[in-house]
């Protein structure tokens, strides 16, 4: 059986996909809500094989996974079996299904592979209620995408013009595309961009140890959460400061990652929403532009 590997709620497959990430002429200038939900989880509409449905936004998944309620409705009943890991305590069965066309943002992109798999158990502890489909990164290779948490919009940002902010490498690690931050006093750090990420600030286990965050005395909390996979027990710190984009947080709540796949920081919503953000990820690019 295949394996992949789930960052948050993201997943991120070991197989390299055949499919073509290109999508129709999409509609640019046009707006499209963007919700905040309990737990600090975006949702966009969406349509999945014509099937109206709201959906998770996860800019570190490198596919599409649906719930295997919907993919039951939708008749997608056949692919290939994978194990996944997530970043609960235990793996889980998905399907890997092709031909499948995704339509958001004023984006239609065809001939898609998804994931199936039982999105019951997640879906009622993140957010109290199920969830039909988490939108991966199909999206982001797709166009130029302009976001505004605070304001709940996003849109296709035209390619032909700079946008504001301040422009990163975007670098891909572990098959998700990551941005420099700093963590206190030490040096700069590769970080995960994960729009999929509301329960505040990751630390790999890894950097936790080069920087001793877990033996120089500052207070050790433990917490329960997680992701696909099953709720799990993590250890929780606070941080002096981490840095992004010349802006600094202060007395910042991190939770350890104790995957082996983790990257050395994950950032989502919580600090990413202190910006307007543009991603353009087939040029491996970021603008990030604080609100204050």
């Amino acid at each position: 059986m295949r394996q992949f590997l789930i960052v948050g709620l993201a997943l991120t497959l070991s197989v390299i996909l055949s499919e073509s990430r290109s999508a129709e002429t999409p509609v640019t200038g046009k707006t499209f809500e963007l919700s905040l939900t309990r737990g600090s989880r975006l949702t966009v509409a969406a349509r999945i094989n014509g099937h109206s449905v709201d959906s998770l936004l996860d800019s570190a998944a490198e596919m599409t996974l649906l719930d295997q309620s919907l993919a039951n409705k939708l008749k997608l009943d056949q692919g290939q079996s994978v194990a996944g890991q997530g970043s609960g305590k235990s793996s889980f069965e998905a399907r890997l299904v092709g031909g499948v066309t995704l339509e958001a943002l004023g984006l239609t992109l065809r001939n898609q592979t998804v994931a199936i798999a039982d999105l019951s158990d997640v879906g009622q502890r993140l957010l109290g209620h199920k969830i039909d489909a988490i939108l991966g990164r199909e999206l982001f290779d797709a166009a130029r995408l302009w976001i505004d948490i605070e304001g709940h919009v996003i849109s296709v940002a035209p390619a032909d013009r700079e946008p504001r902010g301040v422009r990163f490498d975007l670098v891909t690690e572990h098959g998700v595309e990551t941005v420099p931050v700093r963590v206190e006093s030490g040096d700069q750090v590769r970080a995960t961009f994960d729009l999929g990420n509301g329960s505040g600030v990751l630390i790999g286990s890894a950097l936790a140890d080069r920087m001793h965050l877990l033996s120089d005395g500052r207070k050790v909390d433990i917490k329960r959460g997680g992701g696909l996979g099953g709720e799990t027990a993590r250890q929780v710190i606070t941080l002096h400061s981490i840095e992004i984009a010349g802006r600094r947080f202060n007395d910042v709540s991190a939770t350890i990652d104790a995957q082996p796949s983790a990257s050395d920081v994950n950032v989502g919503v919580d600090l990413l929403r202190h910006f307007r953000i543009t991603t353009d990820f087939a040029h491996h690019s970021v603008w990030l532009e604080p609100l204050d």
